[in-house]
C-alpha cells in the first residue's frame, strides 16, 4: 500500500510537462543531482516491476543474475542491464529497445482501449495532468513500447495470460 502511494505521487509529478526522463545526458554536476530524485527512483522501480511481469519472474531473475555476474566488481550502464535481459530472451524481445522508450521519455502513456464487437483496438498518447504553458513542448513524437497483458473469457488470470506489445501509436 505504501509503495502504491509512492507510485501515484511520482506519477502525478511525471504527468506534468516539467518532468524529466529517468535517464538522459548531463552536462554538469548540478544536472546529475537533479537526476537522482524520488521520481527517478520510484519510476525506475515501477519500470522494473513492469518488465518483470512482462518477461515472467524466472526470465527476469535470470537476466538479473547474468547482469550481476557480468558486471560484478565493475561499473555498468543501464544498457548493460537491458543487454543482459536480451541475452536471456534469445532475441525474442528487444528489451533494450523497449525500455529505452520508458527511460528516455518524460511522462507516461495513456492507453485507450475500444471494443467493437470482437475487434479490440488500442491507442497510446502521452498523458498530461496539466499543461504548463511556460514548460510546454510538443510531445507528438512520443512513442512507448507498452507491454499489455490480457485474458479472455476462455481462461482465468493465473493460467492463461496473453501478452501484446503496443509499439506503435495504435494497434489491434
Amino acid at each position: 500500500e505504501d509503495f502504491l502511494s509512492l507510485i501515484f505521487k511520482a506519477m502525478m509529478k511525471d504527468a506534468l510537462n516539467s518532468s524529466h526522463p529517468v535517464s538522459s545526458a548531463v552536462q554538469s554536476s548540478e544536472q546529475i543531482e537533479e537526476m537522482f530524485d524520488a521520481l527517478s527512483y520510484i519510476k525506475g522501480a515501477s519500470l522494473l516491476l513492469m518488465l518483470k511481469h512482462y518477461l515472467s519472474k524466472d526470465v527476469f531473475q535470470a537476466g538479473i543474475e547474468v547482469y550481476l555476474h557480468n558486471h560484478s566488481y565493475g561499473t555498468a550502464q543501464s544498457d548493460d542491464l537491458w543487454d543482459s535481459m536480451n541475452e536471456i530472451t534469445n532475441g525474442t524481445l528487444d528489451v533494450k529497445k523497449m525500455m529505452k522508450t520508458w527511460i528516455g521519455h518524460k511522462g507516461f502513456p495513456l492507453v485507450t482501449v475500444v471494443r467493437k464487437g470482437k475487434i479490440i483496438s488500442v491507442q497510446q498518447e502521452k498523458f498530461l495532468f496539466r499543461v504548463e504553458p511556460e514548460n510546454w513542448t510538443s510531445d507528438a513524437s512520443y512513442l512507448w513500447h507498452i507491454p499489455l497483458t490480457y485474458i479472455t473469457n476462455r481462461c482465468n488470470f493465473t493460467f492463461c495470460t496473453n501478452a501484446y506489445l503496443l509499439d506503435q501509436k495504435s494497434g489491434m
